[in-house]
């Protein structure tokens, strides 16, 4: 089996011992994945995936857990090395990318964690959505126990631990024959390509007239997410833009920055997240004044190509779930607190319009219908504490005054906040499901 570009450039038996080493002192997983999704050294993921199999077979959520990874992975990489995420169960993971030659090749992934306690996040996110027996509830608690509770600001050291042990075992300095393997069948590819144009008659435009077919082509091939056949196009036009330079590196560098900026277009058309793709961009047109060589350049772009479209399709959907359980997460902290519709949006870097539409969209409820259901479970607590006082309970659950308190409560459960207290609780229904006024605005 052929040694993946990980393999060939990490020193893996000291990326394996760092590993084992972080693991046995936070008490906490880890393990490394590469930029093509494999897993290495993760003898817990078989226990993980089957807290995640029994969600599956359950509820019918879908397995995306690699495709989380590699989206944190990128956002870690393009945020200074270190990422907190959530996957598309809730749990929480910590990425930080590992390089070769400036060239990320994978990342450490920490997690999963809870941030919250593990009955609120069941009761949130199963209890509360879920009819299950005693005995589904059971097993699933049990399976959940196994994850390890983590507060938030320990989860920010734990990530701040991972991105250390990233940097002392990246880039130090393992064979890099892959790279240059892979360079030299680039090369091989471009070369062949170049020999066919020079051999078709000897007709002088086809070897110098640049094809913008072959270039509509590949931007579509892009846009679809199709890296395998991009590649192919990707090194023909190079043979044209070779050909067509005269050798000169300073028009070749030209031609593959209007290339790039063609590239992340398509990427973008494809679905790839716009401000990433921005963000992508600056990095990669700073790295291109230290290449001089037509060699650098072709694998350079190449590497580009293939991170787009990476971006195109795979991770959009993931993106989505980071930002909900992020706003949610907020929303849980600060649910006491005034807190507005753009708090949340510039908490997870949106703007406010677009994070309605999108909060909706996912939600299928509003922003301020899911803010108040949250103060009303919390609500619902306190009541059973008859030492407090009602007025005093709408305040600590961000409610500005009892009236407009006992209006959302009545709406949401069906009676009065002080009809709640009376009877212990023991409503029929709970939460009133479906669409009201609230929820359709």
């Amino acid at each position: 089996m052929e040694r993946s570009f990980l393999e060939e450039t990490l020193n893996l038996p000291l990326a394996q011992r760092a590993v084992e080493d972080y693991r046995k002192s936070t008490g906490v997983n880890a393990f490394i994945v590469d930029v093509d999704g494999r897993y290495y050294f993760d003898p817990q993921r078989q226990n993980t995936c089957s807290f995640c199999s029994s969600l599956q077979n359950r509820f019918g959520y879908q397995d995306t857990c690699i495709h989380s990874h590699l989206y944190g992975s990128y956002q870690a990489e393009r945020f200074g090395g270190k990422y907190i995420y959530f996957c598309p169960i809730g749990l929480v993971h910590w990425a930080s990318p590992l390089f070769h030659e400036e060239i990320m090749i994978g990342a450490l992934i920490g997690g999963p964690v809870l941030m919250v306690e593990h009955e609120e996040y069941f009761r949130d996110e199963y209890l509360s959505r879920f009819s299950l027996s005693d005995a589904e509830a059971e097993g699933l608690r049990a399976e959940l126990n196994e994850i390890p509770y983590k507060p938030p600001e320990v989860v920010t050291s734990l990530s701040e631990l991972l991105f250390i042990l990233s940097l002392y075992i990246s880039d130090l300095k393992a064979a890099e024959f892959m790279e240059e393997r892979e360079r030299l069948a680039q090369q091989s590819n471009i070369s062949t390509y170049i020999h066919h144009l020079k051999s078709m008659g000897g007709d002088e435009s086809l070897m110098t007239g640049y094809p913008l077919k072959k270039e509509r082509e590949l931007m579509k091939l892009i846009s679809l997410g199709d890296k395998e056949g991009s590649r192919k196009l990707l090194n023909e036009l190079l043979g044209h833009v070779f050909v067509s330079s005269g050798g000169k590196i300073d028009v070749v560098k030209a031609r593959i920055l209007e290339l790039v900026v063609l590239l992340s277009r398509a990427a973008m058309e494809g679905g790839a997240d716009v401000e990433q793709i921005f963000g992508l961009n600056y990095n990669y047109l700073n790295q291109v004044h230290k290449l001089n060589s037509v060699e650098d350049l072709s694998y350079w772009v190449s590497r580009i190509m293939a991170r787009f479209t990476d971006l195109v399709f795979d991770l959009q959907d993931v993106k989505h779930v980071d930002v909900m359980h992020k706003a949610m997460d907020y929303i849980k902290r600060n649910y006491h607190k005034k807190i507005t519709l753009k708090d949340v949006a510039d908490h997870v870097n949106l703007s406010a319009s677009y994070f309605s539409r999108l909060f909706k969209t996912e939600m299928a409820m509003t922003f301020t219908h899911y803010l108040n259901r949250v103060r009303i479970e919390q609500s619902k607590s306190l009541l059973l504490n008859e030492r407090i006082p009602l007025v005093d309970i709408a305040l600590h659950t961000g409610f500005e005054d009892q009236s407009y308190f006992t209006k959302v409560f009545r709406k949401h459960v069906g009676i009065s906040p002080g009809k709640f207290r009376e009877c212990r609780g023991q409503v029929k229904g709970g939460i009133r499901g479906g669409k009201n006024r609230e929820e359709r605005e």
